[in-house]
């Protein structure tokens, strides 16, 4: 089992501190991510935990998942590694080079 954890759920009130000191009531935390947004800079309202070993991992599963922190119910489990996300985000915000003729009032690319 991994010692880095995923806690979720968070109140977007909950500081970095907040979230190392419920864990570590559990164990040994080595690192405390909050994940913030880039463009508010303002948490997402999860983060990541490291623990100093899977025994204090899975003892603040067990102690964390499910209870409240800052009035809501955490979710707490190990944490997966990233996805692979194809390049640019996706999400239709990149460049158009095919198809959907843009302001040709939908008239065809061609003569």
């Amino acid at each position: 089992m991994s010692n880095k954890l995923f806690v979720g759920n968070l109140s977007f009130d909950t500081t970095e501190n907040d979230l190392q000191d419920a864990v570590a009531a559990f164990g040994t935390v080595t690192e405390t991510n909050l994940m913030m947004d880039r463009m508010t800079n303002r948490p997402r309202g999860f983060g990541f935990v490291t623990m100093a070993s899977a025994e204090d991992a899975q003892k603040a599963i067990d102690g964390l998942n499910g209870k409240d922190l800052g009035g809501r119910a955490l979710t707490v489990n190990v944490a997966r590694p990233r996805e692979d996300r194809p390049a640019g985000g996706g999400g239709g915000g990149g460049r158009r080079e095919f198809g959907g003729g843009g302001d040709r009032g939908g008239r065809s690319n061609r003569y």
